[in-house]
């Protein structure tokens, strides 16, 4: 009894592990200043994750990132700033809407590109000609091949 009531205490304190959750950083003090950051953490994306903001995410290069917005921020850096450091440290992959520019034209076109190409595939398989017809010999073999399979059911 004494090893089963010390095996469901040790289940329950290692149950709460699974329920931690790391504490975010520390906002700012300044509540327009959080705000402002806040607000750029949703045009920031994830590095990790790809489709999120850092905002969102839970990684730990997204709460980096938050740090690093935060201290800009604080510093007295303008969101446009922080933007473009970010965007001189990472990339223009880094924003969440990359910017119109001639590097990122594909990337703004492809959806076009591809629906494009969609529709050209769709109007030539309706352009394909029908098959030709059945020459005699060819009729005759299947019709053989149907009277097989209706003389084995």
């Amino acid at each position: 009894m004494s090893r089963l009531f010390t095996a469901l205490i040790a289940c329950l304190l290692l149950t709460g592990v699974a329920f931690a959750v790391a504490v975010d950083e520390k906002p700012l003090e300044d509540p327009v200043k959080e705000a402002m950051a806040r607000e750029l953490m949703k045009d920031i994306r994830c590095l990790v994750c790809q489709n999120q903001s850092i905002e969102d995410s839970n990684a730990d290069l997204a709460r980096d990132l938050r740090q690093i917005v935060r201290e800009r921020i604080a510093m007295g850096d303008s969101p446009e700033n922080v933007r473009a450091y970010l965007v001189d440290r990472y990339g223009d992959w880094v924003l969440l809407e990359p910017p119109v520019k001639p590097q990122t034209y594909f990337l703004w076109a492809s959806p076009f590109l591809f629906l494009a190409l969609v529709a050209v595939a769709v109007a030539r398989r309706r352009k394909a000609a029908p098959p030709a017809p059945l020459s005699a010999d060819e009729e005759a073999e299947l019709a053989r091949i149907m009277k097989e399979k209706g003389e084995d059911k």
